[in-house]
């Protein structure tokens, strides 16, 4: 029986440093609300940000565990190498004076897979770019926020994996989790799943020369794909133990469910259902407004609130 084949990004992960810091660039700058204000559930002293469109729409949710002592990323193969949001087509002289104008250093006139693109990173050196395309998303605007409606980012578009050895993640990809190769740019190789298109991207090249990379703040955690339900979930997981990956067992998330492994070059990927959604504990219109904890961590709601930094 084939496997089920993953049907794009459903979020990903990343490190930060100062929790209040990362709450503006996201809110304020790039103009993400923040949907779900939580903790780590395997480090509850530890905020856990979600920010993602108003619905916290899945393949639009980047979120953050910020670390204050952590210290920097060491870059190398192993690692996430960029995280890609997609924008629409004319948007990105708008984006590129905004980021200039909130501080950033900004790469311009790029061109990748045929796409205008532009990189920078965020305050904690976190690899970002904007890609233009013309390909509609499942994206729900958000009305209140800093960036204006035509601009606003429509959830990710690809995310870039650098290796040290391509063709057992290739393996991985293609012959398990549904990928097909796309075309290739530059020394990387695109792939996509599901229907296809912005979302559902991967990138791959290798750097064999580099050292093994090292997490830490300004990097990414992991990449998590999505699944429509547990069922399609744990169907992929069997397979993925079979293939000898070695995934957890389905991990209660609240929000959606989990399960977790490393491709054969080390990152972290994640399966992640598509529901039940942030609305299952908040009313829609009030979103991240408050800390919420899952229901098994509430009863030690005190003792959690007074680990927690302070973010005003």
């Amino acid at each position: 029986m084939k496997s089920p084949a993953v049907h794009g990004i459903h979020h990903i992960t990343a490190f930060a440093g100062d929790p209040k810091r990362n709450l503006d660039f996201y809110t304020r700058v790039l103009g993400l609300r923040l949907v779900k204000k939580s903790v780590n559930q395997d480090a509850p002293d530890v905020y856990h940000f979600f920010f993602a469109d108003a619905h916290g729409t899945p393949g639009t949710d980047l979120t953050f565990f910020p670390f204050n002592h952590m210290s920097k990323q060491k870059d190398g193969w192993g690692l996430v190498r960029e995280v890609s949001f997609a924008v629409p087509t004319g948007s990105l002289a708008w984006w590129e004076t905004h980021l200039k104008e909130s501080g950033l250093e900004v790469q311009a006139g790029i061109t990748r897979f045929d796409e205008a693109v532009i990189t920078f990173r965020d305050p904690d050196g976190l690899r970002l770019s904007l890609t233009e395309t013309t390909a509609p998303r499942e994206v729900v605007l958000w009305d209140r926020s800093t960036v204006p409606a035509e601009h606003q980012l429509r959830g990710f578009h690809t995310v870039r994996l650098g290796l040290h050895t391509p063709a057992p993640t290739v393996a991985l990809l293609t012959q398990i989790m549904g990928f097909r190769g796309v075309a290739d740019d530059n020394g990387w190789t695109r792939y996509e799943s599901g229907a296809g298109g912005s979302g559902t991207y991967v990138e791959l090249a290798a750097f064999p020369d580099e050292p093994q990379g090292r997490w830490g703040v300004g990097g990414v955690h992991h990449v998590a794909w999505r699944l429509t339900d547990a069922e399609e979930e744990m169907a992929l997981q069997r397979v993925l133990a079979q293939a000898g990956l070695s995934p957890t067992g389905k991990i209660d998330r609240f929000w959606f469910e989990s399960v977790y492994f490393r491709e054969p070059n080390g990152i972290v990927f994640e399966l992640a259902t598509d529901g039940p959604g942030f609305h299952r504990d908040e009313d829609m219109d009030h979103l991240g407004e408050e800390l919420i904890l899952p229901p098994w961590l509430e009863p030690k709601r005190a003792e959690i609130e007074a680990a927690l930094p302070s973010i005003g």
